[in-house]
């Protein structure tokens, strides 16, 4: 991953797309199945209600015997209907989910899009940083106080002659602290000895 996260994300996006795909698949056997089962309960919805005309009609007649035939298939469609209202409800229900999860993982892909741009867009200005000699900084802060150090450093430069703190080794900065010191150890020994002969000219006096 750390040495091609570009093609470790654009991997995780085309699992993403995979994912939609399946979900779209599933979501179309259920729509199959919603569809067989609506037109299933029309089907038996509407012939329950032509034989209660045939049964009126079979009891005008006085066929009890066709009457008792049609009473009985009406009722076995009554056990069914339930069962196919059921069906279409949780397909309903089914199709609401799938489609919930297809909207959010095509959500997840965008975001996958814009971060893989933004990842992109880094990389070019840190090669374009590269190209022309600057070191590489992980962040826009990084950036910044890389920049401030190096205004800092050409200050100093133009004032005193001194290296920045960038232009400096650790030998150099050893040797100012050491120079540094040793200015204020004379001037310490300085001040001592004015004190002495302060006071030597008042004993004199």
């Amino acid at each position: 991953e750390n040495a091609s996260p570009e093609l470790v994300m654009k991997e995780a996006i085309r699992e993403v797309e995979s994912a939609i795909d399946e979900v779209r698949d599933e979501l179309g056997k259920v729509l199959a199945n919603k569809h067989l089962a609506s037109r299933r309960l029309m089907d038996a919805n509407a012939k329950h209600e032509s034989l209660g005309d045939q049964i009126e009609m079979a009891v005008k007649e006085g066929r009890d015997d066709l009457a008792e035939a049609a009473i009985s298939r009406q009722m076995d469609l009554e056990s069914q209907i339930p069962v196919l209202e059921a069906a279409v409800s949780d397909a309903d229900a089914e199709e609401a989910e799938l489609e919930s999860y297809v909207e959010a993982l095509q959500a997840r892909r965008r975001e996958m899009d814009e971060e893989l741009a933004a990842f992109k867009e880094s990389r070019a200005e840190q090669s374009s940083l590269n190209e022309a000699g600057e070191p590489v900084a992980s962040s826009g802060a990084e950036r910044k106080i890389t920049k401030a150090e190096r205004a800092f450093d050409r200050v100093m430069r133009e004032s005193s002659g001194l290296p920045g703190s960038g232009g400096s080794s650790r030998g150099d900065a050893a040797k100012l602290a050491e120079l540094e010191k040793m200015s204020r150890d004379n001037r310490i020994k300085e001040r001592l000895a004015a004190l002495k002969a302060g006071q030597t000219d008042e004993n004199v006096k």
